[in-house]
């Protein structure tokens, strides 16, 4: 073991283990976990679903699935090791006597039980019933559970109580994998450990805070979940609020759980409604028309398969976003997430504010701002954007922009690079909660949504139309240019 702290090891039930982000995501986490020697060496990993097979075809699925998506060679001696981990139980997820097969593959005594719904949420309510009358769950358990957390209000309570009934709050860790990049996670590092910016994060010394999470991918054959949802819902309700709290909230008391959440949940109350009175002036909802995506034509959103011709949801937000406390008072934040975009970008960029008064005129008319960008995909690290001489002898100085470049592979070559499943997944099984989102995070985040949501509805308004392969409707360069603003592109 590479880590000196000793963790219990346990029984990882991956419920749901045939299916698309077990395949993608999990077991590819897990092997790399394994690589890292992070594991304890008497974790099992047992997969559950409702398909017939035994433990050797579910060894195969799981090494034809490293095969697909690890994009790196497998190492025979870890995949050796990793597949005598596995192990495969068929179990009819709606039939709660079938839970009791559990018992001959987990040992409650020596190890513990990390139960992972990857699943649909209509599903955990029986997996919930039928975990608690087998009576392999303790004190110890915990339950691991992935967004949508519900698609309002309403449906997360009703989730979240259907899993109270069987779980306590410090045994259900809710993940979002945002949390888990190590760009996200070096804003704690960034913010709290380097008073550069700890003295200078706040309303006196900042402009505006601009938000991109930007996909090229289409809806890729997920017309049925994606149609009901929209991207309102499906990113900005998670991802982008989280990265949010993050940049926004107050110093934790400690690197706790229960402080971070404590901070990231008072700025969530302190955002600013966005009701029927002021949702045209502060949100722009988009959907992508045909287009082209580095030379390539790509169907519109209504040209997909399977889709809806008259469909109005959207697949591109834009919002200016508002915090109510003294840190932040005077200072937007600029959120835009969409399908289908010019490129994949996940990144945040912090524009200081302008000097009162300009020397340098020769250079620029008007000095341009500082800004702090941080990549967190697809090459993640910080830039810092400056002013710097160009050197020479001239009379007059001359000024030219330059940037300060920390990117986390050239900075750190000697340290590994994991993604933001791997970090969660290894969390989950010690029993850390700190990556994870709190019950009362998620409900006052939907409470924010759901008042968006409804004054769309109400409004009644078509989404507005941007050609695939752009950064989204005129609309949203609008949204900014009010204020006297552009995005970053």
């Amino acid at each position: 073991m590479k880590d000196k702290k000793a963790f219990k090891p346990c029984d990882l039930v991956l419920f749901g283990a045939l299916g698309d982000l077990s395949r993608r995501k999990l077991l590819i986490s897990l092997y790399r976990l394994e690589n890292a020697q992070l594991i304890e060496p008497d974790t099992r990993i047992i997969g559950v679903d409702r398909h017939a097979h035994d433990n050797a075809q579910f060894i195969d699925i799981a090494h034809k699935s490293l095969q697909e998506f690890l994009n790196e060679a497998m190492d025979e001696v870890v995949w050796k090791r990793f597949s005598s981990r596995l192990a495969y139980l068929q179990i009819d997820l709606t039939q709660t006597e079938q839970y009791k097969l559990l018992k001959s593959v987990t040992d409650s005594k020596t190890r513990v039980l990390v139960n992972y719904f990857a699943v649909s949420p209509f599903l955990f309510k029986n997996i919930c019933q039928g975990l608690h009358q087998s009576g392999i769950l303790t004190e110890e358990s915990r339950m691991v559970m992935e967004k949508p957390i519900g698609h309002n209000l309403k449906s997360s309570k009703e989730i979240n109580d259907v899993v109270a009934n069987v779980f306590s709050e410090k045994q259900v860790f809710r993940i979002d994998h945002y949390l888990g990049k190590e760009t996200v996670l070096n804003l704690l590092a960034l913010r709290f450990a380097n008073s550069i910016f700890t003295t200078n994060w706040n309303h006196n010394t900042i402009d505006h805070i601009q938000i991109t999470v930007a996909e090229e991918v289409g809806i890729e054959g997920r017309w049925d979940y994606f149609d009901k949802t929209g991207q309102l819902r499906d990113m900005v309700q998670n991802h982008l609020l989280q990265i949010l709290t993050f940049i926004a909230m107050e110093p934790p008391v400690n690197l706790e759980a229960e402080s971070i959440h404590n901070e990231k949940i008072k700025v969530l109350k302190a955002l600013r409604p966005i009701t029927l009175n002021n949702v045209e002036e502060k949100t722009v909802r988009g959907q992508y028309s045909a287009g082209y995506l580095k030379g390539k034509a790509v169907p519109g959103y209504l040209e997909e398969e399977g889709a809806n011709t008259e469909s109005t949801t959207e697949s591109f937000v834009a919002l200016r976003v508002d915090i109510d406390n003294w840190r932040w008072a005077g200072v937007p934040f600029y959120l835009r997430t969409g399908k289908a975009m010019l490129s994949k970008r996940t990144e945040i960029v912090v524009y200081f504010k302008q000097l009162p008064h300009n020397i340098f005129s020769d250079s620029f008319r008007e000095l341009p701002p500082n800004k702090l960008i941080i990549h967190l995909q697809p090459n993640e690290g910080v830039e810092i954007e400056m002013l710097n001489k160009i050197p020479g002898i001239d009379e007059h100085i001359k000024l030219k922009k330059t940037k300060l470049d920390l990117s986390f592979s050239e900075a750190f070559k000697k340290s590994r690079i994991f993604g933001g499943y791997e970090k969660l997944v290894l969390e989950a099984m010690r029993g850390n909660p700190t990556l994870f989102l709190s019950r009362e995070e998620i409900e006052q985040a939907w409470t924010w949504i759901d008042s968006i949501q409804n004054a769309w509805q109400h409004l009644n308004a078509e989404p507005k139309s941007y050609p695939a392969g752009t950064w989204g409707p005129v609309a949203s360069v609008a949204l900014i240019a009010r204020d006297g603003r552009a995005w970053e592109e």
